[in-house]
């Protein structure tokens, strides 16, 4: 094991950069991905969520583009939440070395984002949607580009962007260097990489699909009318930040409204609320606002908190691979933290695939039906049933999120779901 990042060839000016972040030593990713990107090779990484993969590549980024002008490098993610935390990595590492970057993602305004290419950014951070956008318009231009970046390929892959990223990769110099990050390496993205890249080291920290061992997991079997009554009863036993996963944009509203209900501060993160929407519950997350998300698969990736103290899967994700990017989001770097997951009786097929993902049985917990809080909404719910009241409007999402503080994150190292159509 390297013991600091001196010994992977990186500069001075980035050393000075990684004492400035407090990275006190390389991650295995770090350690084994950093020499030979500087070298210029072609890397596949395969490495859990929140191994600190982002700065994996960041760093050699850097420091190989770093003093040249042109749009030089080009980095694809899934989600706008990965490309804006990628970003900030960015930002922190290479403005001090003249490393300009835009941002390119759907939501925002495009004739911005246009002008911010027509300036020639050293690096470009973007989805694949947005991007092809904007190649069709004539305004990109990547004559001169030398690095490409793919992270999280296997969400872009299963999130339906291949036709995307062929039209990207028939705009970019067949020379090039391409690095290649996955926190799974399934058959589709073996066969993507194997024609795409050249005589690439490959580099695996760890076990396909083995989640962070500092999770502390849970399995709850529970009746589905059940699920809020559990959800409530463990938030009010532990006082930890909360990512909570639900199926799908409407099932996140309800167990949202549900919190809400139940005075809790909170924000819901899905596809269809709108980029300012979205920004402001990640914001609002980080800095402690709110102890709760709300979110579906969207952010299992690229939710970048440094205290996820608790990831509840109130519903199962539709791909088992998805499992491991959700509790991935806890326990990252050194910190630990707690991931429970509600199963019904339906549920039990898609169990046993996650097991069977990370080779390991999911610890079983009894479900605390005695608990007061856990009763007190069951009987609301029962109460409600019996006399559910006058019709009502439905107004939509609220547009208020809550308010009022809440924990201070702890600071460490950052690292940087189910098929989907394609977000830009």
């Amino acid at each position: 094991m390297t013991d600091t990042f001196a010994q992977l060839g990186l500069s001075p000016e980035a050393l000075d950069a990684v004492r400035r972040a407090r990275f006190s030593r390389p991650t295995p990713i770090q350690e084994k991905a950093i020499p030979p990107a500087l070298e210029g090779r072609d890397v596949i990484g395969c490495a859990a969520t929140g191994t600190g993969k982002t700065a994996a590549y960041v760093l050699p980024l850097v420091e190989r583009l770093a003093g040249q002008e042109g749009t030089l490098g080009l980095v694809l993610a899934p989600t706008r939440e990965l490309v804006q935390q990628i970003s900030e990595t960015v930002r922190f590492f290479g403005e001090s070395r003249g490393v300009s970057h835009a941002v390119v993602i759907g939501g925002e305004d495009m004739g911005a984002q246009a002008g911010a290419l027509e300036r020639r950014p050293t690096l470009v951070l973007a989805t694949p949607g947005r991007l092809v956008d904007l190649l069709k318009s004539g305004l990109v231009d990547f004559s001169r580009l030398r690095v490409l970046v793919l992270d999280e390929a296997d969400r872009m892959l299963d999130m339906g962007f291949q036709e995307q990223l062929e039209r990207i990769l028939a705009a970019l110099p067949r020379r090039r260097q391409t690095l290649l990050f996955s926190a799974t390496l399934s058959p589709d993205v073996s066969d993507f990489a194997a024609a795409r890249l050249h005589r690439p080291v490959r580099v695996e920290v760890t076990r396909s699909g083995t989640p962070a061992e500092r999770a502390e997991q849970r399995l709850y079997v529970v009746k589905p009318e059940e699920k809020t009554a559990l959800l409530l009863t463990l938030l009010a036993r532990d006082e930890a930040t909360a990512l909570v996963f639900a199926g799908t944009k409407e099932r996140a509203d309800k167990v949202h409204k549900a919190l809400q209900r139940a005075g809790y501060r909170c924000g819901v993160l899905h596809a269809d609320r709108t980029q300012n929407q979205r920004n402001q519950a990640m914001k609002a997350f980080r800095d402690g606002t709110y102890r709760c998300l709300v979110a579906t698969d969207i952010a299992a990736r690229g939710l970048d908190v440094e205290d996820v103290g608790h990831v509840i899967n109130y519903d199962l994700p539709h791909a088992p691979e998805d499992y491991v990017h959700r509790i991935g989001r806890t326990a990252r770097a050194s910190a630990s933290g707690v991931a429970s997951t509600f199963v019904t009786a339906k549920d039990r097929q898609m169990t046993e695939k996650i097991e069977r993902v990370m080779r390991a049985n999911i610890p079983r917990a009894e479900v605390p039906r005695e608990d007061p809080v856990f009763q007190a909404e069951m009987a609301r719910r029962e109460a409600a049933q019996r006399d559910p009241g006058p019709p009502q409007k439905d107004h939509g999402v609220k547009k208020s999120e809550g308010q009022a503080p809440g924990r201070h994150a702890r600071t460490h190292q950052r690292g940087t779901g189910a098929k989907a159509q394609p977000k830009k």
